[in-house]
């Protein structure tokens, strides 16, 4: 670009505005092609912004679940949620039961890929839980609105 010394005040020519313009131009078309050409962090940009929404949209469904979750318990009179305390308690000592039952019979291959199937699952609890939130969310707001 031409510059003009500091002590000189005349206005420049049109032809010296014209060269700057020009290499203006030049200068942001460079660093344009550039940014456009840099795959990288474009998609490195594109994904911080598809993992924020991500955190956005989770966080949204917890506290649609949870306020669901909440108008569910709020609705159930007092002898069902003791019957559903006590159902579990029957659903917990049953399981027990076939759990022993199953370390009894099943087959030791099975056992182990069932073991390993569990330690999974329970490894990538989080997951799971977000999942099943999300579906019983969605669930509850479609059947919601149907009614």
């Amino acid at each position: 670009m031409t510059h003009l010394p500091a002590d000189q005040h005349s206005t420049p020519t049109p032809a010296e505005l014209r060269e700057q313009i020009e290499h203006t131009r030049h200068e942001l078309g460079v660093r344009d092609l550039a940014q456009a050409t840099d795959v990288k962090a474009r998609v490195q940009h594109r994904a911080g912004r598809l993992k924020e929404q991500a955190a956005v949209t989770a966080g949204e469904l917890r506290a649609r679940a949870a306020k669901a979750n909440s108008r569910v318990q709020d609705r159930l009179p007092v002898p069902v949620k003791e019957k559903a305390v006590q159902a579990a308690g029957q659903a917990r000592a049953v399981a027990a039961r076939a759990g022993r039952m199953w370390e009894e019979k099943a087959p030791a291959s099975l056992q182990q890929t069932t073991a390993r199937s569990a330690r999974l699952a329970r490894d990538n609890r989080t997951v799971l839980v977000t999942a099943v939130a999300g579906v019983t969310v969605l669930w509850l707001v479609s059947h919601g609105r149907k009614g």
